[in-house]
């Protein structure tokens, strides 16, 4: 029999303690920031019925949907009904189209949790992996794209990331951009999927995607000539404002850009008529994070008020964004590392069998104080017991030797200083609180 392996799936990870509590504090302060901006939860299924996400996310994202085969009798078959969800905004967009009735005129939404792509693994690119999202259902108000850019950017902030770019730009502006250059409607999309990859494949690259598009040669060389040129956008800019409605998107682009900008600590915001985002569900402006030690998007949406009437007879004006929390978490890593501890703040040492029940008690007593805490299981020597708990990035050690056992008292030691102290038993949970103020 072949020995299976234990590393887990390409495209999927384990997280040992000191990670995973690096990543629970990341996904914690997420959480703080979106419900500080009046955000509230959305939860949905880890998969959906095949029918809810086909044909949502362009044809590259089609490739990418996990599909899973249908169970129990009908396994034969081979067919597939159910999927892993793709991503949280179309799930979402379902939920809400489902229990609209329940839920106030405009919904200020966020979801954390995992989703699921057959894409080919990379750095920072994973089969399994995070988003975080918010989004703002019933305004048609561009103080709800605003409002979706701080909140994303104020996280951002928080987690102390150093420095991003907010590169904005507006659907209507490249449907502008699509008229001015002769592109057919039906080509629309092929031409805005090879010009969303310009940051990544160069000139040269748009220009073999654009040919293989069959676009028409005065559309191609249009755009080819803007992109070649000193200030591609620059060109690409004027060009769109000679369109009436291109002119429109960029105007809506820029007056969001001016509300924001005021408001940013730690990154920047500007227009950029390059930018064209893949996704066919959006309709008006779009957005993409960019961090300025990497040249990958870290957070990206837009609107896409058209994507309710997929679930719904009417359309509903949404918008909102999510993060790429999983390249954040490598950014954030990369800056300042993980913190050392995985274990409980306060270590309590286990003299010998008869001694385990004071221990317990005295364990209780701190957690009942709200003090992380945790009994020696290892056992042996106090030497040893010390070092698990130095192992164990543990702060406070208590011990309960004999002569502190028969003054009714513990001693406390600070494991990064060496200091000692003196305390009863009563008094030592609020003394190891005072130390790891």
């Amino acid at each position: 029999m072949t020995k299976p392996s234990l590393a887990p799936p390409s495209g999927s990870r384990d997280f040992l303690p000191q990670e995973a509590l690096f990543r629970e504090r990341v996904f914690a302060t997420v959480k703080s920031v979106f419900t500080a901006h009046g955000y509230a939860p959305f939860e949905t299924p880890a998969f959906e019925r095949l029918e809810t996400l086909s044909g949502k996310y362009g044809e590259e994202g089609e490739k990418l949907i996990f599909k899973i085969l249908k169970r129990g009798e009908k396994a034969a078959t081979g067919e597939a009904d159910l999927a892993l969800r793709y991503d949280l905004t179309v799930p979402a967009m379902r939920l809400y189209a489902h229990r609209r009735n329940d839920l106030p005129r405009v919904v200020r939404r966020y979801q954390i949790g995992p989703v699921w792509r057959a894409d080919r693994p990379g750095r920072g690119r994973f089969r399994e992996f995070y988003q975080c999202d918010v989004d703002v259902f019933g305004s048609a108000s561009p103080l709800a794209d605003v409002d979706v850019l701080l909140a994303l950017s104020r996280v951002l902030e928080v987690l102390g990331l150093k420095g991003f770019t907010i590169r904005l730009n507006s659907r209507q502006a490249l449907r502008g951009l699509m008229s001015a250059c002769g592109v057919p409607p039906v080509k629309h999309q092929a031409a805005l999927i090879a010009l969303d990859k310009y940051d990544k494949i160069g000139v040269d690259g748009v220009s073999a995607e654009l040919r293989a598009s069959d676009l028409p040669q005065r559309a191609t060389k249009s755009l080819l000539n803007d992109l070649k040129s000193n200030n591609p956008e620059a060109a690409l800019r004027a060009r769109i404002e000679s369109d009436d409605e291109g002119k429109a998107g960029l105007l809506a682009a820029d007056n969001i850009a001016s509300r924001v900008a005021p408001l940013l600590q730690g990154g920047m915001i500007r227009v950029d008529p390059i930018l064209a985002r893949g996704l066919d569900y959006y309709t008006g402006p779009i957005f993409e994070f960019i961090a300025d030690d990497g040249a990958d998007s870290i957070a990206g949406g837009g609107r896409y008020d058209d994507l309710a009437s997929l679930f719904m007879k009417e359309s509903v004006p949404v918008c909102g964004g999510s993060l790429g929390i999983e390249r954040i978490i490598m950014l954030l890593q990369d800056q300042v590392g993980f913190e050392p501890a995985v274990g409980a703040v306060c270590y309590v040492t286990v003299w010998d069998e008869v001694d385990q029940g004071d221990a317990l008690q005295l364990v209780a007593a701190l957690r009942a104080e709200g003090v992380s805490a945790e009994v020696d299981l290892a056992g042996g020597k106090l030497s040893r017991q010390l070092k698990v708990a130095d192992e164990r990035g543990c702060r406070v050690v208590i011990v309960q030797g004999p002569d502190e056992k028969a003054a009714g008292e513990v001693t406390i030691k600070e494991m990064e200083s060496g200091n000692q102290r003196r305390a009863t038993k009563a008094n030592a949970p609020s003394v190891v609180k005072e130390l790891i103020k």
